[in-house]
């Protein structure tokens, strides 16, 4: 299984289309929130099924601010972290994760990536697919797939 998992598009989609033009069909899209109203254009893009949440940017949205579903045998907590405190690192969100018994924890906001893996959960945070803020500021994205005896792998990749 091959997701794709992307953050803080902000209503610039171009780098979402040539992500997918690149990397071909994605069996899931997972949007951690700051779409600003491209919610269509996202889904229609996709091809696939998308799980997105709304961002502290998406102020008019109908999306859930929160979502918690399962992807095979992992249950996935989708947040966009800023209630979380994220800015200033992910020990709250991880905490809180531990609470939900979740396996894989999807967030945004900070516009920088970043792969934690612990042997108890697993916090991931794409970047930003439109303004990146990390050194070097190349827009970021997050390939998930998960192998044919259910382990999961992540890969950070830049535009």
């Amino acid at each position: 299984m091959k997701i794709l998992v992307i953050s803080d598009t902000h209503k610039r989609n171009d780098n979402f289309f040539r992500v997918m033009e690149t990397i071909g069909p994605v069996d899931m899209v997972i949007h951690c929130g700051d779409i600003e109203g491209s919610e269509y254009a996202i889904e229609t893009g996709a091809g696939c099924p998308v799980e997105m949440v709304a961002g502290n940017n998406d102020f008019f949205s109908q999306l859930p601010m929160e979502r918690e579903f399962e992807i095979e045998q992992y249950k996935v907590w989708l947040t966009h972290g800023h209630h979380y405190y994220v800015s200033m690192g992910n020990e709250r969100l991880k905490q809180e994760a531990r609470s939900r018994g979740v396996d894989i924890v999807f967030y945004g906001h900070t516009h920088r990536p970043d792969i934690d893996l612990e042997d108890d959960i697993m916090v991931i945070n794409p970047g930003s697919i439109s303004y990146p803020r990390q050194d070097g500021r190349k827009p970021s994205y997050v390939l998930m797939d998960i192998d044919r005896f259910g382990d999961v792998h992540f890969t950070l990749r830049y535009l």
